[in-house]
């Protein structure tokens, strides 16, 4: 009888701990995530799980883009929706480690910024910005999407700096009849 009574004993000092244990990570994340109602305590709390199972897939090497969210991306980039467009591919590889993706977050950025008379330097500077990060991932990437122009990066760099640079050729008025790439 009094081995029964200490099974018992140890099973709530387990639970208790485990429950405790428990109790100090909701506190940690609360402190952590600073949430401004009850209702933003759920979206913080997937976005932190999402987060976390990310870094266990590149950690274990399994990483993957998120097919789903990169299609909607594709559909918005081909809608000339480049702000839809790059939050999909952000959210399609949130661990910036897909060059495909990276490629057409910088093209996005491009494609917004061109402009018949100017473009739009910030823009320009964000797709420089975003470009750099595709061949540090694949220095030999080469895009497979027959609808763009620009299929490498060197292409779209030229571009973005040629785009930025003030010359002569800017106050041709032929220039207004190009087209976009």
């Amino acid at each position: 009888m009094e081995r029964i009574i200490s099974v018992k004993v140890k099973y709530i000092q387990i639970l208790g701990t485990v429950l405790a244990a428990f109790y100090g990570v909701f506190i940690v994340f609360l402190y952590a995530a600073e949430p401004r109602s009850l209702g933003e305590v759920t979206s913080k709390a997937i976005s932190a799980v999402e987060s976390t199972v990310t870094k266990g897939q590149v950690l274990t090497g399994t990483y993957e883009v998120d097919r789903e969210r990169f299609n909607e991306g594709l559909t918005a980039f081909r809608s000339d929706n480049f702000i839809l467009a790059r939050d999909r591919f952000e959210r399609a590889d949130p661990e910036k480690r897909d060059a495909n993706t990276q490629f057409y977050i910088a093209y996005s950025f491009y494609r917004q910024g061109w402009g018949r008379v100017s473009n739009d330097d910030d823009l320009f500077k964000a797709g420089l910005e975003a470009l750099q990060r595709v061949p540090q991932i694949d220095p030999d990437f080469v895009s497979k999407d027959a609808g763009l122009q620009l299929r490498t990066a060197a292409e779209l760099r030229n571009e973005f700096e040629e785009g930025l640079k003030v010359t002569a050729g800017d106050f041709n008025p032929f220039k207004l009849i190009r087209e976009r790439k």
